[in-house]
This record gives C-alpha cells, structure tokens and sequence, in this order.
C-alpha cells in the first residue's frame, strides 16, 4: 500500500485573508487538483490541516475516489512549519511509502511521483528527495518511509533543529537530481502558489 499526504496547516500569510488550501483554483479548490493528480499512485490519502480547516476541506473533498482520513495539527499556536505537518501527516498513513505533497502545488505530476516511490522502494531507503539544479531540496514533495520520517520529525522538532532536512540527518535518503525528474515528468511538479498573483497565473493555464 502506498499513501500520499497532502500538508495544508500553513497559514497561508503572503495569499492574504483566504485560506490557499480551498481557493477555487480554475472552478476546482486548489488541494482538490492537488488530490486529484495523485489517484493513479497511491492507495490512500491522507489530509494534515487544523481543525478549523477541516470542514471546508471535507467540503473540497467530496466524492474523492480514494480513502481520506484527516491528520490534525495539535499545536496551532507556534510556528513549527512543514515539518510538524508532515510528520504528522505521516503518522496517520497505513502505508509504508507515503509521498508528501504541499497543498499549493496543483502542477504535481504523477509521473514523478510514481518514480519518487519507485525509488524510495527499490533501494529500500526511508526517503527520496528530489534536489533542483539550484541546490533547493524540494522536502514538500518527496516519498518517506512513513514511520520512520514522522519520528524522525518529532526527533527533531523536540531538540529545536527546526531546519527542514534535519529529520534526514537521521535517516538513509537518497536524492534524486533535477536531470532525473526531467525524465519522468516535468519540473514544474514543483511550482507552488504563494501570492495572489501566482494563483491568478496559475488559473490561465488550467
């Protein structure tokens, strides 16, 4: 079984009042098409947000093809970032593998994602990280071994290392090179929608 976790808990700061997670994005709230391009690689789905999320989400969600179960954050009043979401998120999956996906990123190619697992379950490593040619490890769209990333997260955050690759300091990794992602999808997998005027570019090409 493998497992996608889709990390919605940030507040969002630079899109304005709105939360990004369930903007209409072309018609469609932008986790949905996020959701939606991961039904060919994976079993289950797994949604990290806060609890006065949740509804809208469950909203955004309706009708999905696939399991979902929702992961809440239980600190909302510190700034821990995408790693306390993540592992958290990883700690609800029943799969082994589980492909972590931000929830501003509706570009995600299932074509990567397919070879971040393949990766990640061939060598039998506990994550695959995809690093662009400009150095950037891109740790919000990966595969962890879902176990061992989430103790690795609560490893970390507990000794106040709040660096996004600290919890990989713990663990076997491998990482997987731009020129390989551009062989099995398009780099654009990794865009996220931060601002107003990213999402509005986004909309025309959907």
């Amino acid at each position: 079984m493998r497992s996608a976790v889709v990390v919605a808990g940030g507040r969002s700061t630079r899109f304005g009042d709105a939360d990004k997670a369930v903007a209409e994005l072309a018609g469609t709230p932008m986790i949905r098409r996020v959701a939606d391009r991961l039904v060919s690689t994976v079993d289950e789905l797994v949604v990290n947000c806060r609890a006065d999320q949740r509804a809208a989400i469950e909203s955004a969600m309706a009708d999905y093809p696939l399991p979902v179960r929702y992961a809440l954050d239980t600190d909302t009043d510190t700034d821990e970032g995408p790693m306390a979401g993540i592992g958290t998120g990883l700690d609800a999956c029943d799969g082994e593998y589980a492909v972590v996906v931000a929830c501003d990123m509706p570009f995600v190619d299932s074509g990567v994602v397919e070879y971040l697992f393949e990766r990640a379950e061939e060598e039998n490593v506990d994550a695959a990280v995809p690093k662009l040619d400009d150095g950037w490890y891109q740790t919000t769209q990966a595969v962890y071994r879902s176990d061992a990333m989430a103790a690795a997260c609560e490893a970390a955050l507990e000794r106040g290392d709040r660096k996004i690759l600290a919890p990989l300091e713990e663990l076997a990794w491998v990482v997987v090179e731009e020129s390989e992602i551009r062989e099995h999808g398009d780099v654009g997998t990794f865009e996220n929608l931060n601002t107003r005027d990213e999402f509005e570019d986004a909309q025309t090409r959907f």
